[in-house]
């Protein structure tokens, strides 16, 4: 086929970081604090801005604690797990390998001997097996798979464990349910596109409760502790981080957060996600040779949208061949400046994944899409 003619305006299709909103640029940036303390009134005030402002867009109950956290969203996962886990049984769903991360850090780090249930890449558990009187830990959304949980209705109402939720690749692009859920967590350079190592923690009373009842057996270092003398340390729920923060990511996030305001605020977030989700599916359903590594169309992700070739030649490939197809295909397109950095995690199937959240234009999928035939077709063996 011909060598297309129409660009990505933007080729940054990361899953993290992912690309910078639409329109930005270093000067959004020019009132940050820096140079300051962030225990200074000017930084713990912007610090505070990104926990109410990141509340009040999502709709979190007014109940919830929201506290930034060092470690981008894997610390904020595993803070959870090594404080809040150890009262009653483990169950953790396992279907990407950030999951599969969870599951050995719970036997391996803290011995609890969870009971997981595992999908290939491409399908879910089987959500009705989960035993709700255990702790509950799931990733909402598998940022290496393509794969997300498609409603809350199997998270039991009167659960007595706790739901524990890696939301990174969810939250700001998709409708959490948050009366079944306990634990929430994400990171900054996802959805709205901000710079890595911040986490948000985000805790139900439930969780509350039991950050505040619990005593974890095992050493927790300063940089986990949400709890002092038996007590949730509060000061995190209100911007004073536990550790340094960068006041020029915080800047940043801030950004983020008010053009997410400006554009509609979640609705349009989820909207622009599904529409990148929709081009995609056209495309294929159209009679482009790939597919989705998602098997059912209700579990497809809008952000990290996952898909390989649909073609007999690469099928019939072992692992290693259809990875070097893979490998020619991607780095064809980042030598034409198309497309940066979207070959598939490298646990999962030889597959592409493109990032489909909501800084990221229709547009420019679409303009991608012809680009990936072209490119396949030249990295046939």
């Amino acid at each position: 086929m011909d060598r297309p003619e129409r660009r990505p305006a933007q080729p940054c299709f990361s899953s993290g970081p992912c690309a910078k909103r639409p329109g930005w640029t270093p000067a959004v940036l020019a009132s940050a604090a820096l140079g300051r303390s962030h225990r200074a009134p000017a930084a713990r005030e912007k610090l505070a801005a990104v926990i109410e402002q990141s509340r009040s867009l999502l709709g979190m109950p007014e109940d919830w604690r929201l506290g930034i956290v060092p470690g981008s969203d894997t610390g904020a996962v595993e803070m959870a797990l090594w404080n809040l886990l150890g009262p009653r049984g483990v169950d953790v769903l396992a279907f990407e390998s950030f999951g599969e991360a969870w599951a050995q850090d719970i036997a391996q780090e803290l011995r609890l001997s969870p009971r997981v249930l595992r999908a290939p890449y491409g399908r879910l558990p089987d959500l009705g097996a989960v035993d709700w009187s255990r702790d509950v830990v799931f990733t909402w959304n598998g940022t290496t798979s393509g794969v997300r949980i498609p409603h809350g209705g199997w998270i039991a109402p009167d659960r007595e464990g706790l739901a524990i939720c890696d939301a990174t690749s969810a939250v700001f692009a998709m409708d959490l349910p948050w009366d079944r859920l306990d634990v929430v967590t994400w990171s900054w350079q996802k959805v709205l596109g901000g710079e890595a190592a911040h986490g948000m923690l985000a805790l139900s009373p439930r969780a509350m409760e039991r950050l505040a009842t619990h005593r974890p057996p095992w050493p927790l270092p300063k940089l986990f502790r949400l709890a002092s003398g038996g007590r949730p340390i509060e000061g995190i729920f209100r911007g004073d981080t536990i550790n340094t923060p960068s006041l020029l990511c915080v800047e940043d996030a801030l950004d983020g957060l008010a053009w997410a305001r400006g554009i509609g605020g979640l609705p349009a977030l989820m909207a622009r996600s599904e529409a990148n989700l929709a081009t995609v599916a056209g495309w294929i359903a159209g009679g482009a040779p790939w597919r989705f590594l998602a098997e059912d169309p209700a579990t497809r992700s809008p952000t990290s949208i996952c898909i390989l070739p649909a073609a007999p030649w690469f099928d019939a490939l072992d692992r290693a061949g259809r990875a070097e197809v893979i490998r020619r295909l991607t780095a064809r397109l980042e030598a034409e400046g198309v497309a940066f950095d979207i070959a598939g995690y490298r646990e999962a199937p030889p597959s592409l994944r493109l990032w489909g959240g909501a800084t990221v234009e229709p547009a420019d999928i679409a303009a991608l899409l012809p680009w990936l035939d072209w490119a396949l077709e030249q990295s046939r063996p």
